[in-house]
């Protein structure tokens, strides 16, 4: 009898407790959340954050390229960034209009040519482009705006007797007529596999024009021909500017591959000298052998204590 009074009290308290359990408030949760929100916040704020350089250069056709490149700071160097998207927009009074996109390449550049039909400019005739990166999962979202005014360069290569010279004009289309510019320094260029190689520069007068003389023997392609460029970098009003023309007034140089002869200055050195070296580095190399060797039969003739 006693035995059975003591189960039914011990279950009774059995039943009190569980249900004490049951109804307590669970707090542990609560901070098992802080955590989790503090590490989402972590996570935030290892993003990359990306450096997009946007400028436009007006072609002669009177077109224009729409060149970024996208980088990014990571570990004290900057790295470019390849395959992202690149939304280009022209920004009007009201709205805002797509011109396209393009995926960044190998070196994170990413370049959209624009019809001169595709651009719509503002009343005071200027052009308002941007260049948009959305960002990504680990990347943040980037841009770049530019304002430029519209206008170009018509290049005409001029040869009289034995001089060979390149006319540069700057023109501002208008609604009515075109205008020219003057007092505007224009560089005149000559394309090489690298950089374009600068021959000279002036400044435009009352019609807009610049002339600058051009030696005759530069080198060019198989068949002599050397491509002309007239620049105007970094202007405030119209940012960059190009045109280009193509001249059969350079030297011939073959495009073949043929092998060279051995030189100090080639990638074929004399045989002397590869004899040379191969001979002091078998020297080298021998002794080094040869003291492994010793060092392992002085660990054999050890003594056995």
């Amino acid at each position: 009898m006693k035995d059975i009074l003591i189960n039914t009290a011990s279950g009774k308290y059995c039943r009190l407790l569980l249900l004490l359990l049951l109804l307590a408030p669970v707090s542990i949760f609560a901070q098992d959340d802080s955590t989790a929100k503090k590490d989402a916040g972590a996570k935030e704020e290892e993003l990359i954050a990306p450096a997009l350089e946007f400028i436009t250069v007006q072609k002669s056709d009177k077109t224009i390229d729409l060149k970024t490149t996208v980088k990014a700071k990571i570990k004290g160097g900057f790295i470019k960034l390849s395959l992202l998207k690149v939304t280009f927009v022209q920004v009007n009074d009201t709205a805002e209009k797509t011109l396209g996109f393009v995926i960044t390449d190998e070196e994170g550049k990413a370049v959209l040519n624009v019809k001169d039909a595709a651009l719509a400019p503002l009343k005071d005739g200027s052009l308002h482009l941007k260049a948009v990166f959305a960002g990504n999962k680990k990347m943040d979202p980037a841009d770049g705006e530019v304002t430029i005014k519209r206008a170009y360069i018509e290049i005409t290569p001029v040869k009289e007797d034995s001089v060979l010279s390149v006319k540069a004009k700057l023109v501002v289309p208008g609604a009515e007529a075109d205008t020219s510019v003057k007092d505007i320094t224009i560089g005149i260029f000559v394309k090489r596999t690298f950089n374009p190689l600068k021959i000279g520069e002036g400044t435009t007068d009352e019609n807009g024009e610049v002339s600058v003389e051009i030696p005759g023997n530069l080198p060019g392609d198989d068949k002599g021909n050397i491509t002309l460029l007239a620049k105007l970098d970094e202007n405030e009003t119209f940012g960059n500017l190009e045109a280009a023309a193509v001249q059969k007034w350079g030297t011939t140089v073959s495009a073949k591959i043929e092998n060279q002869p051995r030189a100090l200055w080639s990638s074929h050195p004399p045989l002397w000298m590869l004899i040379t070296f191969v001979v002091l580095m078998a020297v080298v190399w021998g002794h080094y052998i040869v003291i492994v060797y010793q060092l392992f039969r002085l660990r054999k003739e050890e003594p056995v204590v």
